[in-house]
């Protein structure tokens, strides 16, 4: 297996550098053929034609070759062949109903293997775009591609040339104790011990961490590699537009998609941390700050940026130089990522691997390679990448704009106020990027000097929280205004038309959760104080108590408008297809009708509204959950011989009764499942459920996965976590009250739902005029009479064309048979025959007058 998978990371090699070199020489014949003449420039073409039909070949052949080389670590790990070391680190020996999808888990388990699995997903883009494009070979599409496969070469070049990232690496015989059969952990330990230079390293049999062994974990790293992956494509467009000269809108709509696209898996794959950290974890959060989750937020930022920067490139011929940078920035944040974690440069991560050299420079160069590429090249191309104010095409209505602002309008006259829509995404792409480099300086401010701002210092969550929680507020107030506003200079009076209603309704909203802050959400702040312990000392770092009742209130405000002015805005959709509706089919006014109607003939717009009103819940469980979380911890004296505990377990308006407690033995031998099971009551002493938190014990590396046990309903959670038994025998148990959590859960999932949507969905065709009847208004006639004249006419047009031909006939014939009567026939026939080619050309006209506004 490791003589296979050498060769395959051979192939691999060659094949990135055939397909990069084929690259290179079309570019260069390319522009030889500007120079060139005749039969000369004919051989040119024909030569770079053939050079880059070489390059997407060689493109196709590496996503075969690095498929082949992950076919073979994912077929060791499923049939547990042992013959390879990153096997062996990280295999699992799980026997549950998920085994299998744990032991195909290993391919990312580990350092190598998920550097191989990335530069597939890489390759594999880059292949989709070879196929799109293959008959064509465009030299944008090109120039793409050999972006995309400098990057693979980056990758392959870390596997290839690195000991310590190579994952086809034989096991030393010294672990063997017969042909295909591992030495236990405890006789390695002996060997380790009694050898000189300690050669052995007996941990490395014992497999993947247990901690990893949970379902949202193993599909974690695959969805946020294909987000990274995918963001690959839209820099490597921009880097090829600046590189051809094409400021045109082509680059965007090539890679609009594959911006959504990987903006969702990123979506996914920080939801499926999040729920691995809540359930595995064991700390009743979701979201701590911890340097690897970070690296995953920082690229999810920069494609919001990119997506709204590409809605005006499109729409108004703007933010060019916004979008060529978000995508390079939006890259080098994955990048960024990725030496956060595997460099070792950072270490006070849960997530991070250990350091490697090579990883530190290459990583480091590629960061400063994406940025630099993006910045000069706009220099260089400054005169062509000059903004437009243009809205020419505004008429194309693809997802990205719905996503970034699903009412986007086509107004063509802008302003100079700073009530605009341009203003506003401005403003939007400032905050975005902002929070990026803020995000990012922070967490790596423990490998920066001590003279620099928190230079060597390992920051806490209420550092990140007292800069994202304002920044958040006002992003998401910034969102709930935008859709109101206009390209051109907002007018007032249509402002407070549009607002009125929804900012009414959203006054209600408030008014309520004004309520339960009052009734509920205070309270818990000041009992957490009261009890002066690690959570009143993380409420103190937060500010003053009257500033965080602000922020709780101004971020309930911002939820309340957003949400309102989302479901206004949509409500405008259904109504415009209502009327549509009704006008046009003559079936009435149908709500449910408009609704689908909307959802299959506008699903961009569509998902771009759900994609926002998901933003206004998630901020309200974002407030809840993180800002007024009750806490409590206890021993419960235990009676081992009469399984009983001497008092219950209290936590606000929950008291835990104690049932019973269990040990499970797994299938494997020596793993133990040990748990205590509580009948759950309210303050009436009502029955609310039973749960049963526990600890997954490894006997052989003496490891504890807490297993927490969660009662959900609508408005909080109540999380219990067993810590096992105190020095006297008492059992340690801690709970959590989680304000509004399921909020978070339900609106990240309206917001992945929405996004797909979006994503998918196709383009809605627009109402276009007839080709053919804008010639009538070329004749003459047309213009000989004014429209005014001609309206009469337009509603017998068939009895006037008749007339107008029987007219021409009855002339030709007076003509030939009375020469001396001419002049007053043609009178006649002028008199008659002026209005009604006019009022063709009225009609014809009527279409374009009559255009549907989706925004009506």
């Amino acid at each position: 297996m490791a003589l296979a998978g050498l060769i395959s990371l051979a192939l691999v090699f060659v094949a990135v550098v055939v397909s990069v070199g084929a690259f290179l020489i079309e570019r260069i014949i390319s522009g030889a053929v500007q120079d060139a003449t005749g039969t000369t420039k004919e051989r040119y073409r024909i030569l770079a034609s053939r050079a880059s039909f070489v390059g997407y070949i060689g493109t196709l052949a590496t996503t075969v070759f690095l498929a082949f080389g992950c076919g073979l670590l994912v077929y060791c790990f499923v049939v547990g062949d042992v013959s390879l070391e990153y096997v062996v680190r990280q295999h699992s020996d799980s026997t549950g109903p998920l085994a299998i999808l744990y032991r195909v888990a290993g391919l990312w388990g580990g350092r190598e293997g998920s550097l191989l699995f990335w530069a597939w997903l890489i390759s594999l883009f880059g292949a989709i775009v070879a196929l799109k494009n293959l008959k064509k070979r465009e030299a944008l599409d090109n120039m793409a591609l050999l972006i995309v496969q400098f990057v693979v070469f980056a990758f392959v070049i870390v596997l290839l040339f690195s000991e310590s990232n190579m994952p086809f690496i034989p096991l030393d015989l010294h672990y063997f104790s017969a042909p295909d059969e591992l030495k236990s952990f405890e006789q390695l330990l002996q060997e380790s011990a009694s050898m000189d230079g300690q050669t052995l390293e007996p941990s490395l049999v014992l497999g993947m961490n247990v901690l990893l062994e949970h379902w949202a974990m193993a599909i974690h790293p695959p969805t946020l590699f294909i987000g990274y992956a995918g963001l690959t494509v839209p820099f490597a467009y921009a880097i090829a537009t600046l590189i051809v000269n094409d400021p045109s809108k082509k680059w965007v709509e090539r890679s609009q998609r594959y911006a959504l696209f990987s903006w969702v898996f990123l979506g996914l794959g920080i939801g499926l941390g999040a729920i691995w950290a809540y359930v595995v974890l064991g700390w009743g959060g979701y979201w701590g700050w911890d340097p690897v989750e970070n690296a995953s937020l920082l690229s999810w930022l920069l494609t919001v940026a990119l997506i709204h920067s590409f809605t005006v490139y499109r729409q108004r011929g703007g933010f060019k130089g916004w979008s060529v940078i978000c995508a390079c920035l939006a890259f080098a944040f994955v990048i960024v990522g990725t030496f956060i974690t595997r460099s070792g440069i950072v270490q006070n991560s849960v997530h991070a691997f250990e350091g490697d050299q090579v990883s530190l420079f290459l990583f480091l160069a590629l960061i400063i390679a994406s940025v630099l590429a993006g910045a000069l090249g706009l220099i260089i191309r400054r005169k062509s990448f000059v903004a437009t104010d243009s809205a020419t095409d505004s008429a194309t209505d693809s997802a990205a704009d719905s996503i970034a602002d699903p009412t986007a309008d086509s107004n063509t006259n802008s302003d100079d106020s700073l009530f605009t829509k341009s203003v506003a995404y401005y403003f939007n792409n400032v905050i975005l990027v902002l929070s990026a480099f803020l995000i990012v300086y922070l967490t790596l401010a423990s490998a920066l000097p001590a003279w620099m701002p928190y230079g060597g210092l390992s920051l806490s969550a209420s550092t990140y929280n007292a800069i994202a929680r304002p920044l958040g507020i006002i992003y998401c107030l910034l969102m709930a205004v935008c859709p109101m506003l206009s390209w051109a200079k907002t007018d007032g009076r249509a402002f407070w038309r549009k607002a009125r209603l929804p900012g009414l309704f959203a006054l209600v909203v408030f008014a309520a959760l004004v309520a339960y802050f009052v009734v509920y959400l205070r309270p818990i702040y000041d009992a957490m104080i009261a009890l002066d312990g690690a959570q009143a000392v993380t409420l103190r770092e937060a500010g003053p108590r009257l500033y965080y009742f602000i922020l709780t209130l101004v971020g309930f405000l911002a939820a309340s408008l957003l949400l309102m002015n989302s479901l206004f805005m949509f409500g405008r959709i259904i109504g415009g297809q209502m009327r549509r509706k009704g006008e046009g089919e003559g079936k009435g006014k149908n709500v449910f009708s408009a609704f689908l109607s909307a959802l299959r003939g506008q699903p961009s717009r569509f998902g771009g509204f759900l994609a926002h009103f998901s933003m206004a819940i998630i901020l309200v469980g974002l407030i809840g959950s993180s800002m007024y979380v009750s806490t409590a911890s206890d021993y419960l004296p235990f009676d081992a011989e009469n399984d009983a505990v001497s008092k219950d377990f209290v936590i606000e308006h929950y008291r835990l009764s104690y049932v019973s407690n269990d040990i499970d033995p797994q299938a494997n031998g020596t793993d133990v499942v040990y748990s205590v099971t509580f009948e759950v009551y309210d303050k009436s002493d009502r029955y609310l459920g039973r749960v049963s938190p526990g600890i997954y014990f490894v006997e052989a590396t003496q490891q504890r996965k807490p297993l927490a046990a969660v009662l959900s309903s609508p408005l909080e959670d109540l999380f219990i976590v067993y810590n096992g038994l105190g020095d006297d025998d008492s059992l340690s148990l801690s709970a959590f009250v989680n304000p509004f959590i399921s909020f978070v859960w339900v609106g990240f999932g309206l917001m992945m739902v929405g996004t797909i949507i979006a994503t998918l969905g196709r383009r809605r065709p627009r109402a276009k005029p007839e080709p053919e009847k804008p010639k009538v208004e070329a004749k003459p006639e047309a213009v000989e009479k004014p429209e005014t004249k001609a309206k009469p006419e337009a509603t017998k047009s068939g009895a006037t064309k008749a007339k107008s031909r029987k007219a021409k006939a009855t002339k030709s014939e007076s003509t030939k048979a009375k020469a001396t009567k001419s002049e007053p026939v043609k009178a006649k026939a002028s008199k008659t025959k002026a209005p009604k080619p006019q009022a063709k050309a009225t009609k014809a006209k009527t279409p374009k007058a009559k255009a549907p506004d989706d925004d009506a």
